[in-house]
Formats: structure tokens, sequence, C-alpha cells
């Protein structure tokens, strides 16, 4: 069981995936608030019952699934929706990411958390021990967007104008990983970072 838990997290695009599966090839495990939150709103789970009761049925796909894409435009064109989406969703995405860190084989686990900023940081994450930000300048947090989404440059300013600004985000960071060169550079400031987090854990055990 691991005792000592690092939130990953970053604006849209910014590279956390990339993160996360460096970490996980060191052997740490990785708790992912969007593949917990994909669960979530599976067929027959309480939680989608909560986003069809307020968005309704023609949020479910002809399957009977959540429309991801289309609650998405919902979601970052009016904040109304986006503020009781995250009311439906972020408790039940906190109890099972700890639920998840808490059974961790390895020394320490990582939590993603794409929304820590906007969804009450460290006040809401007490268990959290540490917090690291990945970081990326706006002009190419807005190209990565484009390039991988396809959509209009509209959309994509929608989408991070609704997040966290990263003053916000860099302003509850304890470490930051700069993410605007190469896969190598990354993968030295992780393994950097893995090394400090074993001493870390081993100091709190």
């Amino acid at each position: 069981m691991a005792r000592f838990v690092v939130a990953v997290t970053g604006g849209i695009a910014s590279g956390k995936t990339a993160v996360c599966r460096a970490f996980e090839r060191l052997g740490v495990t990785v708790a992912d608030a969007d593949v917990l939150a994909r669960e979530l709103v599976a067929p027959g789970q309480p939680a989608l019952q909560d986003i069809v009761a307020r968005f309704g049925d023609g949020i479910l796909t002809a399957q009977g699934e959540l429309d991801r894409s289309g609650l998405r435009r919902i979601v970052f064109a009016d904040a109304a929706s986006r503020i009781d989406l995250e009311a439906i969703l972020h408790p039940r995405i906190r109890k099972a990411l700890r639920d998840a860190c808490a059974v961790a084989s390895s020394p320490y686990a990582i939590a993603a958390i794409p929304l820590l900023a906007e969804g009450g940081g460290r006040a809401a994450y007490p268990w959290l021990d540490r917090i690291l930000v990945v970081d990326v300048p706006a002009e190419t947090q807005m190209q990565r967007l484009l390039s991988r989404d396809g959509g209009s440059v509209e959309q994509a300013e929608r989408m991070l104008a609704a997040q966290a600004s990263r003053t916000q985000r860099l302003a509850i960071a304890d470490d930051v990983v700069e993410n605007d060169g190469t896969l190598a550079q990354l993968a030295r400031q992780i393994d950097a970072l893995h090394m400090r987090y074993l001493q870390m854990a081993a100091d709190k055990a």
C-alpha cells in the first residue's frame, strides 16, 4: 500500500499522459482521473444517471452510452453546465482516486488529476503529499491542442479559457516539469523526480 501520493496535473495538451507513462515505466502505479471518470459514467452507473437527469437523454448515444464529445461541447460553451457536471463527477472521482492510490503496490503512487487547480487544489485533496505540474508555454499548448483535436481556433480558445490559468496551476505546484522539449529531456526530469519521491516515500514510511 502506497503511503506517499504525488498528483500530476497540467493544462490540456501539456503532456500529462507522457509524464504518467514515464512514471509507469519506472514501476510506479498511476491512478488516472480521466480513466476512472470513464468508468464512473459507464451504462448503469449512478453518475451517468445523474448526468442524464441534468442534461437530458440527448446526451446519450443510440447504444445508451455517454456522448462524451457532445457533453464536452456543452460544458465548454456554458460555465453553469460545467459546474453542474463537476458537482456530479468530482466527489466520485476523488474517492476513486484515493482508493486506487491506497492499494498501489509501488513505494509511492501517482494520481493523475488534470483539473486539480480547478477542482479545489490541495484543499480538495488533503491526502496528497506532493503536486507536480506539467508546464508548457501557452503557444505550445494551443499548437498541440489544434494538432491533436483538429478543431477550430475558437473552440481551442474556449477550452483553454475554461481551465485554470498557467499562473494558477504553478501556484499550487511543489514540483514542475517543463515539457516543451524532447522526450529524452522529459525522461531525465522524471528520472530525477522519481529518485526524490522514492526518498520522500521512504522518509514518510
